[in-house]
């Protein structure tokens, strides 16, 4: 998830935008399949919408701090097994009708409510959800098309080159431009991590994307192996010969001593 602030863009601007964003991300699964990897394709599922502070505030506390099942928990006895002949295997809990009944543990529930209420402002995206905010939304982690998307988004901010004219002309309309400069980064959330615009950009500079920060990751491991091993086999080594060059002295020692008593018998 990335965040952008936005300022006052049109209704025509945020379509141009987005036309752009789908071609750059399409092209990164293109790449992907090309290359024979097994990644699932993701430009149709990334989204980039405007949200309300307050709304996504309370949402974002909801998925982060809510548990249905501790509040069906807390409310009383839950839902137990019956008689499996008959059509209803389950007893189902009566509702009273309230938005107050303890039963109810939807995110718009009552006891939701209850269970967030305490956590407002403590949200570690809440201070950044101040002016008209905007969220790029993608499903699962990938560098590439977070590469991509920022390479359309905010390329000076993040460092990426931005697309040529030559091969995307759509890309230089003057709408698609008015609308990129009322577009700012803000930050981005990756595995329940906040990361700022710096670490942001490192996410997208990793190559190979996932499978490359995988290989990465099991070289690192294997030059971290063979130096253990080198320093264990090292610590072996300078024991071994300092072992035998102390036994070569005693033995020198012994020499010496056992030469000057035949010498003293003669």
């Amino acid at each position: 998830m990335v965040l952008f602030q936005h300022n006052n863009l049109k209704s025509t601007e945020w379509a141009a935008i987005r036309r752009e964003l789908t071609k750059a991300l399409r092209k990164v699964d293109e790449k992907i399949a090309a290359e024979g990897r097994t990644s699932s394709e993701l430009a149709t599922y990334i989204k980039l919408q405007t949200v309300q502070n307050s709304i996504f505030d309370v949402a974002l506390r909801i998925v982060e701090y809510f548990r249905p099942s501790q509040a069906a928990l807390a409310s009383g006895k839950p839902p137990s097994a019956v008689d499996p002949v008959t059509q209803t295997s389950a007893e189902l809990p009566l509702f009273s009708g309230s938005r107050d009944d303890p039963a109810l543990t939807h995110d718009l529930s009552r006891a939701a409510h209850i269970a967030v209420k305490s956590m407002k402002g403590k949200h570690e995206l809440a201070n950044l959800l101040t002016g008209p905010v905007a969220v790029l939304s993608i499903p699962a982690v990938s560098p590439e098309h977070m590469k991509a998307a920022l390479s359309i988004l905010t390329p000076k901010e993040a460092g990426f080159p931005a697309p040529t004219r030559k091969g995307h002309p759509d890309y230089y309309d003057p709408t698609v431009q008015l609308g990129l400069q009322k577009l700012n980064l803000l930050a981005a959330r990756v595995d329940g991590k906040v990361f700022d615009i710096a670490e942001t950009k490192w996410i997208g500079s990793i190559e190979g994307g996932m499978d490359g920060l995988r290989s990465q990751l099991i070289m690192a491991l294997q030059s971290m192996g063979s130096s253990l091993t080198s320093t264990l086999e090292g610590a072996g080594k300078s024991l071994y010969f300092t072992m035998e060059s102390r036994r070569s002295v005693l033995e020198d020692e012994q020499k010496g001593e056992g030469e000057g008593e035949k010498s003293e018998s003669s």
